[in-house]
């Protein structure tokens, strides 16, 4: 499998924040402050139907096995349900858990021993969106402006993104993700997730696999029990 490099010295657009919306937005903040990501996830209220899977899943990157368990018991303590419990892999070491909110958590390294103590340091967290053809996704995206960092065929795609940028967005086939969650690929409903954009997104709209993608706002330092959109 070839992969494609096309990182260019600037993204034109990119991902600037993520919504979840929640049934309980304070319940969901102190899940969120447990596993230490409040100040990157935004949360709002909402009801809207969905069952099975999401479509997506957010994952933490970090510096070795240890910290993954780490995070992991600190996700299961805050009352995540554990889908796959952490284990090595070919590609190193994770696991994965669903948060009480219902969103699909996985904690992962690349590195196969530890170098020194857990640590509570998050390396990076990425928006994984599962996506029927990513290929086509891939397209989409570009021409909304999002400039495209590593791409393996129409199995996995990655965006560039600003260094301080709080997420990143990559997309991944939905069967493949589900898959490697631990899931069955079948679901309906809303997502219960809204991105948000600067740069040259062209104001909101919906994606092929009907992410919503809004303005990019602040993140809230507190959730709001107010579900209208900003």
């Amino acid at each position: 499998m070839t992969m494609a490099n096309t990182t260019p010295t600037a993204a034109r657009t990119s991902l600037a924040s993520v919504t979840l919306e929640v049934a309980d937005p304070d319940a969901a903040h102190r899940f969120h402050t447990a596993l230490g990501v409040d100040a990157r996830i935004g949360l709002r209220a909402s009801e809207a139907p969905s069952t099975g899977f999401r479509g997506f899943t957010l994952a933490l990157t970090v510096s070795g096995p240890a910290t993954v368990d780490a995070f992991l018991g600190a996700a299961t303590d805050a009352g995540a349900a554990v889908l796959k419990p952490a284990e090595k892999s070919l590609w190193g070491y994770g696991g994965v858990v669903r948060a009480p909110d219902g969103t699909i958590w996985k904690v992962a390294t690349s590195a196969r021993k530890d170098t020194g103590p857990a640590t509570r340091q998050i390396d990076e967290l990425v928006l994984l969106l599962g996506v029927e053809d990513v290929k086509a996704s891939k397209r989409f995206y570009v021409g909304r402006g999002l400039a495209v960092g590593r791409s393996f065929g129409g199995k996995y795609a990655e965006f560039a993104s600003e260094e301080s940028a709080p997420v990143k967005l990559a997309l991944y086939k939905r069967s493949g993700l589900a898959k490697d969650l631990g899931v069955p690929a079948e679901g309906t409903g809303s997502h219960r997730i809204v991105l948000g954009g600067t740069g040259g997104t062209g104001g909101p709209f919906t994606d092929p696999d009907g992410f919503t993608w809004e303005a990019a706002a602040p993140l809230p330092s507190a959730p709001s029990s107010n579900p209208a959109r900003p």
